[in-house]
């Protein structure tokens, strides 16, 4: 019997409750670089080396490196740090370039970002580690709370005691309860990667790569974005806590802020899809990539490119793979070149924005979905959008589309979660075919097999709308949508007149029912009056009737 040999702990989703860090018995054995990036406050960072020198996690496993960004004085390293300090210098402005000058020194097999006016709690390093040793791709954000007591000439022995009252981070609070903890399926785990107090392994960074600096606000959601497309679990960790000294620049200017932020990283976060409402636009990254083979022929190919390209998707970019750059035209006889088919593909969409021609696959990997279609097969205009919705709503990282079958074998589609084969890479055993990850991908996201027929799926092509027609068919459905909205208005007015009205009747019926239950009253008084009167009048004749037989 052949024993399989287990890669490490394959967690499905974002569901990271099946790792169970090490509470008792722990020994650490990964080594983690805690980088600083800092901008003047002498006094904060003083304080921030003090609380790093206080860890309970081994001083020989630990490396801080402060980046000065620039600072006037320039920074110094206070008596109170830990041993492994080094400081450098960084003069380029902006905090992604600092943090990634410290990124570069950095030697962990863990990296804690850590803002310079942050102070840890002596056991937060040590709770984020204890999740390090469980599994090799994780992020782990501790709880901050915001201080804006004065600050101490230095570290108090309580931190807790002398920084309190202070304000949890509302934010991710919430964040994690509605979510339950962030194991509920949720859209956008990565937004838990904040750089005041975020630690993440180091391979995943290498894979992610290092932070946006074209960026000017909103780097640790995109770099968050990027490390959870390599495959990263988010986990929150309320041991793990610190103090910052002062609110955030966010917290000052929250609507400013966003919309610097928003301006930005919709072009590079495909996930914010109320970013993307825009029907005509075309982004940096799009949310999902079609790959098509560019040599079954030039009516195969445009028939599957025009369809993608029509669809109700616009988010939408095409590969089309094939040896383009080998193309040499036959000027005196191109009806007999015998690239002929290659050239009109070529010809056919090399200015299509949306279409890229290459000579290899090679996807984004920032690009959530990747679509894998046989050339000659049309998917239906709804067809991708279908696609996207189940996987998104189930969570899986692989759809796989059922074409045509025969003896001769299967023809299929797939719908790709590029994040699920990161992890599936990762989480791989030794003896996991590489190649052909899916059964893995099922064990950390989950598989589903579709029809393709019942998904619009066929070989005949439509006619294409073009841009001008598909921009004519937004505009109808535009104001139909319009129209409907307006009669749905209408309808509602007529609603609220008719429970008003309703009410008003019902307000009469109360009325009647009070008129009547009087009636009533009065009916049953008079009644009983009347059956007074008769008993007298009956006596009254009786008495009258036996003194007359008497006389």
């Amino acid at each position: 019997m052949t024993t399989r040999t287990a890669g490490p702990v394959r967690v499905r989703g974002n569901d990271y409750r099946i790792l169970e860090p090490l509470l008792d018995g722990f020994t650490p054995r990964l080594t983690v670089s805690v980088v600083v990036p800092a901008y003047g406050g002498q006094d904060k960072l003083d304080l921030v080396l003090a609380g790093l020198a206080g860890q309970t996690y081994p001083a020989e496993l630990t490396e801080v490196i402060v980046v000065d960004n620039g600072s006037t004085p320039p920074l110094r390293l206070p008596e109170v740090r830990p041993g492994r300090t080094r400081l450098i210098v960084c003069a380029e402005p902006g905090r992604a370039v600092a943090r990634n000058a410290g990124l570069a020194e950095a030697t962990g097999d863990v990296i804690h970002w850590l803002d310079s006016d942050v102070v840890l709690t002596p056991g937060a390093i040590e709770a984020h580690m204890r999740w390090h040793h469980a599994a090799p791709y994780l992020v782990v954000t501790g709880y901050i709370r915001f201080t804006e007591v004065e600050l101490p000439s230095e570290l108090p022995d309580d931190l807790e005691k002398h920084f309190e009252p202070a304000e949890p981070h509302a934010w991710i609070v919430d964040l994690v309860e509605r979510t339950d903890g962030l194991t509920d399926n949720p859209q956008r785990p990565f937004s838990l990667h904040v750089g005041g107090a975020t630690s993440v392994s180091a391979r995943l960074v290498e894979a992610a790569g290092p932070m946006d600096d074209d960026l000017i606000l909103g780097q640790d959601t995109e770099m968050g974005y990027r490390l959870g497309q390599a495959g990263a679990v988010f986990v929150p960790e309320p041991r793990a806590r610190a103090y910052h000294l002062g609110p955030t620049m966010r917290m000052r200017d929250k609507a400013p802020i966003d919309r610097v932020s928003h301006a930005f990283v919709a072009d590079r976060i495909p996930s914010y899809r109320w970013l993307r409402g825009h029907p005509g636009r075309q982004w940096k990254v799009p949310y999902v990539t079609a790959v098509v083979d560019g040599t079954a022929g030039y009516d195969a190919v445009r028939a599957t490119v025009d369809a993608l390209l029509a669809g109700t998707v616009p988010d939408l970019s095409v590969l089309v793979v094939g040896p383009w750059d080998t193309l040499e035209r036959d000027r005196r006889a191109p009806l007999k070149d015998p690239d002929l088919e290659l050239v009109l593909v070529h010809g056919h969409y090399l200015h299509e924005g949306r279409v890229r021609l290459a000579a290899t696959e090679s996807v984004d990997p920032a690009v959530p979905f990747v679509l894998r279609l046989p050339a000659g097969w049309v998917p239906g205009e709804d067809s991708v959008a279908r696609l996207l919705d189940l996987a998104r709503d189930e969570g899986l990282g692989l759809v796989d589309v059922l074409l045509a079958e025969s003896p001769e074998g299967v023809v299929t589609a797939r719908l790709e979660r590029v994040s699920a084969f990161a992890r599936a890479r990762i989480v791989a055993g030794p003896d996991d075919d590489l190649d052909d990850l899916d059964d893995v991908v099922d064990a950390v996201s989950g598989v589903s097999w579709v029809e393709g027929e019942s998904y619009g799926f066929g070989t005949e092509a439509t006619p294409p709308l073009g841009r001008r027609g598909a921009y004519r068919a937004r505009t109808e459905a535009q104001a139909e949508a319009a129209r409907l909205a307006k009669e749905a208005e209408r309808l509602r007015a007529q609603v609220a007149k008719w429970r008003e009205e309703a009410g008003r009747w019902r307000k009469s019926a109360v009325e009647l029912r009070r008129e009547v239950g009087t009636l009533r009253r009065q009916l049953a008084a008079a009644n009983r009056v009347q059956q007074s009167l008769r008993t007298v009048v009956s006596t009254t004749m009786r008495r009258a009737l036996r003194k007359r037989l008497r006389n």
